[in-house]
């Protein structure tokens, strides 16, 4: 029978499997990195003027798409922001990492997230390139690229 890791892990004696299938307090996780870095750029844009209105919006379903950041600028236009992190720039570092799949998922969530205003306000795709890890006390650089691409 299949049993999932979380299954395990609250099975007594799960089993060697179990044990490795936790993360330790304070282990640095993907979803921890993941989250140093939104909440950086989260508190750089906020520094620019940017109102958080949400924060991981996700659509229902499976093969939707996900906001990291909807933000409000000073001008009132709705801004869906991507963050992406990575250690270094080599093999083309973070901004490489979005692709046309990544950007019609992002798309995707964003036009079901408008369907809620009677008259949708002026929207941009913004992405926020982090490089270097948020969590070691070196500072990673920020890049902020307004406008980064369009909802074709």
């Amino acid at each position: 029978m299949w049993f999932s890791r979380k299954q395990l892990a609250k099975e007594p004696g799960g089993g060697a499997s179990a044990a490795g299938a936790e993360n330790q307090p304070g282990q640095i996780t993907t979803k921890r990195l993941g989250d140093a870095a939104e909440s950086l750029a989260r508190a750089h844009l906020m520094r620019a003027g940017l109102k958080l209105i949400e924060a991981n919006y996700r659509t229902p379903g499976r093969g939707g798409g996900e906001v990291d950041l909807i933000m409000r600028a000073p001008d009132g236009t709705l801004v869906f922001v991507e963050v992406r992190q990575r250690k270094s720039s080599s093999h083309g570092g973070a901004g490489a990492s979005i692709g046309a799949t990544k950007r019609k998922r992002i798309i995707f969530a964003a036009r079901h997230y408008l369907v809620r205003f009677t008259s949708a306000p002026p929207c941009r795709f913004d992405v926020v390139l982090i490089e270097g890890r948020p969590d070691v006390s070196e500072a990673p650089t920020i890049e902020w690229l307004r406008g980064a691409f369009d909802a074709d």
